[in-house]
């Protein structure tokens, strides 16, 4: 068995391309168990995600525009069911896995836990499903593809608010892909409200597809096909834009001559281009998620320090407070003791000196309770108590402290600063290193 795993392991590790080593790489700097990012940042107070190991890619339009032939044209593999027919009545997400296989909704949000929102949407999970395939062919091992249900208008009852479903799922997707259908309901208004709505917000996400160019008819019709669809985006503000794209694509068909121009290939270079940003930009995150956390490191022992340096001070006012407090109690009871006692014995006990101490410090109170009639010394002494426990509280609230960090707790701290700083910083600057000599020359590294 063991010998099957390493043989399992190093094929893998054979077949994976250096992008997606360095997408695994960042994402388990955040996800390690001992000195993950997720859990350092977690004890300061900070909440991580980790990044994910491939983009996510949507494909919405109406019924039998072409999405689910896409998937498998790009795959090189036929995972998806296609037809006129609505063949996906609910999404369907297409990654790439070590052996085919189909999961069902459960199984998908245990594989897709930030998808597992879905949960709240009644009747979703029930239409969630996941296709698992082998293939490793053009950029679909750090590709996960979304299949949507096929948008029609009309009485279609769809088995769940399909148009708030989608929108949910484009605010996790990396792109969102819109095809049309030259000879279907290109124009359908579900399709072209709920593409309104998503562009709205996250229009750079957006691309536009003339799926199927080539059962178009001639030129002139796919001409006029698209300045219809085209119009009828422009009517709506949310799509209403400069530089508007959308390239006529078709799945190639050796047995079938067209004349048509296929940029089909322009969709894999658009995948491409995604995915080498997101590594910069997971590159770049992990960068400043370290620079985020070794700051919060200086700022909790800054404030550790301050409240060190504050709790001193409030030692120091409480002190001085209590013994004021007790200052007059005492003062009382010696000046009580002292009518109790013989002078001379006091002075056999304390001395000459020591009773001469005793007197003066005891003569502001003599002084001050002899000024007092007699009839009034019960409320000046009610008072003295008010005095006291007046002071006794303030003193109780000025020694107020903060809690402060222990040694090894700030040891700690300075221990994971000093990982983020020296180990995980250097991973990425390799891993930046190697990323950019896949294009870079030696002589500009």
């Amino acid at each position: 068995v063991s010998k099957s795993r390493g043989a399992t392991a190093s094929l893998e590790a054979a077949t994976t391309t250096l992008n997606e080593r360095i997408l695994k790489e960042c994402h388990n700097l955040y996800t390690d168990t001992e000195h993950g990012l997720v859990d350092i940042a977690s004890s300061l107070g900070l909440s991580l995600l980790p990044p994910r190991k491939k983009i996510t890619i949507m494909l919405i339009g109406n019924h039998s525009a072409g999405k689910s032939s896409f998937i498998n044209w790009y795959i090189e593999e036929h995972v998806q069911r296609t037809g006129v027919a609505i063949e996906t009545q609910g999404f369907s997400f297409v990654t790439s896995g070590r052996r085919r296989e189909s999961l069902t909704g459960n199984a998908t949000l245990h594989l897709y836990p930030h998808f597992k929102p879905l949960q709240a949407m009644p009747g979703v999970v029930d239409y969630l499903s996941t296709e698992i395939s082998t293939s490793k062919q053009k950029k679909f091992p750090l590709v996960t593809f979304v299949d949507s249900p096929g948008l029609v208008d009309g009485d279609m009852c769809y088995p769940f608010d399909v148009n708030e479903s989608i929108l949910w799922l484009a605010e996790l997707c990396d792109m969102v892909f819109v095809f049309f259908d030259p000879i279907g309901q290109a124009l359908c208004k579900r399709t072209l409200n709920i593409v309104e709505s998503i562009s709205s917000k996250h229009p750079e996400r957006m691309r536009f597809y003339l799926s199927k160019a080539d059962e178009a008819g001639h030129e002139s019709d796919r001409q006029r096909v698209m300045m219809q669809i085209v119009q009828e985006l422009c009517k709506r503000p949310g799509l209403n834009k400069t530089g508007f794209d959308m390239p006529t694509i078709y799945v190639p068909n050796p047995n079938k001559q067209v004349r048509c121009v296929n940029q089909i290939e322009e969709v894999c270079k658009d995948i491409e281009k995604t995915i080498t940003q997101t590594i910069q930009n997971t590159l770049n995150s992990l960068e400043k998620d370290c620079d985020t956390i070794g700051v919060m490191v200086d700022q909790a022992i800054a404030r550790d320090n301050q409240a060190r340096a504050d709790n001193m001070k409030a030692y120091l006012k409480g002190g001085f407070l209590y013994m004021l407090t007790l200052t007059l109690p005492l003062a009382m009871f010696l000046s009580l003791v002292l009518a109790m006692l013989q002078e001379s014995l006091l002075v056999d006990l304390l001395g000459k000196e020591g009773m001469e101490l005793l007197k003066f410090y005891i003569s502001p109170v003599k002084t001050f309770w002899a000024g007092i009639p007699s009839d009034y010394q019960v409320w000046a002494g009610v008072g003295l108590v008010v005095i006291t426990m007046g002071l006794m509280m303030l003193a109780r609230w000025t020694s107020r402290t903060t809690t402060t960090l222990s040694r090894r707790q700030k040891r700690q701290l300075l221990d994971k600063q000093e990982y983020v700083r020296s180990v995980v910083k250097s991973k990425k600057a390799s891993l930046y290193n190697e990323y950019l000599q896949q294009t870079v020359s030696d002589q500009d590294m």
